[in-house]
């Protein structure tokens, strides 16, 4: 995929609301994910400002069953209001006897955790919100 392809094909998703996209042909492989939203709101005098909206989700990269600790006997990851750094891991995600860290992909406070220990979740289910500005 040369620089071309590329730029197409960011340009393609950058009005959509996909949020993560991994493309893999032969030896080339992209991994493009969308770590901040924005959002253009309309004031009453008809101008457009920009808002960044904070708050930021962290989701399931698969659909398994979610574990908030590393054993039942131990103490949770994270909990809400903890502080987390982007590559940090803060749960696990099992299917089929193979387990996955759940990793921040970004650095903030948690500020709720959407998902409890032991609960089925989906490809793309939200686990955690996270305040970005609460850094």
């Amino acid at each position: 995929m040369n620089n071309n392809e590329i730029k197409k094909f960011l340009q393609s998703i950058r009005d959509t609301d996909i949020e993560e996209v991994e493309y893999e042909s032969g030896e080339t492989s992209v991994y493009i994910k969308k770590s901040e939203v924005t959002k253009k709101i309309e004031t009453q005098k008809k101008e457009t400002v920009e808002v960044k909206n904070t708050i930021v989700p962290i989701k399931s990269t698969m659909v398994g069953t979610f574990y908030n600790a590393p054993a039942h006997d131990r103490p949770p990851f994270v909990v809400e209001g903890s502080r987390i750094d982007a590559g940090q891991k803060i749960g696990t995600i099992e299917a089929m006897k193979i387990i996955k860290d759940v990793i921040a992909t970004t650095k903030g406070k948690i500020v709720k955790i959407s998902v409890t220990n032991g609960q089925s979740v989906e490809y793309g289910q939200e686990l955690f919100l996270v305040d970005t500005a609460e850094q």
